[in-house]
């Protein structure tokens, strides 16, 4: 097996096999590192030396997050008859130890786990977990000999992870650091094309591994030149490798925000993705006008870029969800708002990789894009969609006094097809 594993890796299986393993054990680093392979080789090789009465937790960010970067990869590493799992009951087995899983998506989740008795807990991408939850996931692990894995990306250098746990040498901890060249099993031409997906802020997190902090212009890679079509250029685009399907994304608005509609299309393979046409409405007359102009959208952009596939609406408004819905012959669905920054990640990969194209009629999103910037933490105001600033957290400036409604409406229509965008 050695053979098989990185100098990272072998790394890693040293700290178990030499009893260096401590109360809290983190790999961090880029994506696509091996650094969750070698963490869930560690978490059963360990849990095997433990007797079968001990107790176990697994947990991410969400049960279906959990499933895809740790289960399936468990199950595939161990096989069957040593490892099975149900998200619908929350429990798994490894080596006949009982496991619980969970999912800890809100500030609640914290609740979830009081009263238990751990003898040891893994974490999958930390940085993403409530603190409270974390802090109480710590209290359970009371058993003599307990442990906890994780493994996590870095994100602002003052998250509470970074400054309170990586950065505190009083703790009983080993923090190992993985970047991107430490993965011996990637294609060459793959790791050039990741490497050049990531640019600036992202590129320092994603690919070298270092805890920076987000400044400035979020889309600074932004060009005009080439991002930009004019219609006849879109169209000989489009002629040429025609969209697999449309869809649209619906952001409602405020007092002081804007409704857009956002018709986005995938070409084949989900090689690139197009914003096609916007619809923007500051002033918000009525829940009838902004109905009526949804209808009339759609009908014409169904005729003009078929097939539409979904619409997907911010799901703070449901009356307006449930009526558009009876108005219109196509599936109208809540989008799932994902985090901004996972959203705005996405956006800045297909960016850097050249993969997305805007139609120069949408003025509105080309501004957008132009003047969306990271929040100093000068401005002080919460963000529609997400808290107010924490140190520690990087936010999307969203004061008002940016158009940040054309980003929504256009992410809630992209953020679904994360996998199919990004396939590994």
């Amino acid at each position: 097996m050695k053979d098989l594993l990185s100098k990272r890796q072998r790394e890693c299986l040293e700290y178990l096999k030499s009893g260096g393993l401590k109360r809290i054990n983190i790999l961090e680093g880029s994506v696509r590192s091996g650094k969750t392979y070698i963490s869930l080789l560690l978490w059963g090789f360990w849990i095997v030396t433990k007797e079968a009465s001990c107790t176990f937790m697994m947990a991410g960010k969400t049960l279906t997050t959990l499933k895809r970067n740790v289960l399936e990869p468990l199950a595939d590493i161990f096989g069957a008859e040593s490892f099975n799992y149900s998200t619908g009951k929350k429990e798994a087995s490894l080596f006949g130890r009982r496991i619980y899983l969970e999912g800890v998506s809100d500030s609640r989740s914290e609740g979830k786990i009081r009263g238990l008795t751990l003898d040891g807990a893994y974490c999958d991408e930390l940085s993403l977990f409530e603190e409270d939850f974390f802090k109480m996931l710590l209290s359970r692990l009371s058993k003599h000999g307990a442990k906890l894995f994780a493994t996590t990306n870095p994100d602002h250098p003052n998250h509470w992870l970074k400054r309170d746990y990586l950065d505190n040498r009083e703790l009983d901890l080993l923090d190992v650091k993985f970047t991107l060249d430490d993965n011996i099993h990637l294609d060459k031409k793959y790791v050039e094309s990741l490497k050049k997906e990531y640019k600036g802020m992202y590129y320092e997190r994603f690919i070298l591994g270092l805890w920076v902090a987000a400044e400035g212009r979020i889309y600074s890679e932004f060009d005009k030149g080439g991002a930009v079509l004019s219609e006849v250029e879109l169209h000989r685009r489009l002629e040429y490798n025609p969209p697999l399907f449309t869809v649209v994304g619906v952001d409602f608005g405020g007092n002081r925000s804007a409704s857009v509609f956002s018709l986005v299309g995938f070409d084949k393979g989900f090689k690139n993705v197009y914003l096609l046409r916007e619809y923007y409405d500051k002033e918000n007359k009525s829940a009838e006008s902004l109905i009526e102009a949804f209808t009339e959208k759609i009908s014409e952009w169904r005729e003009e870029f078929p097939p539409l596939k979904a619409v997907y609406c911010d799901s703070a408004e449901q009356l307006l969800v449930k009526s558009f819905r009876h108005a219109v012959p196509v599936e109208v669905k809540n989008a799932l708002k994902r985090p901004v920054n996972q959203r705005v990640a996405m956006l800045c990969r297909l960016i850097s990789a050249g993969r997305f194209f805007v139609n120069s009629s949408c003025v509105k999103f080309i501004e957008s894009m132009e003047t969306a910037v990271w929040d100093s933490g000068r401005a002080g105001v919460a963000s529609k969609s997400e808290s107010a600033s924490k140190p520690g957290k990087d936010v999307r400036l969203d004061d008002g006094s940016v158009n940040i409604d054309s980003l929504d409406g256009f992410e809630y229509a992209i953020e679904r097809y994360e996998r199919e965008l990004f396939k590994f």
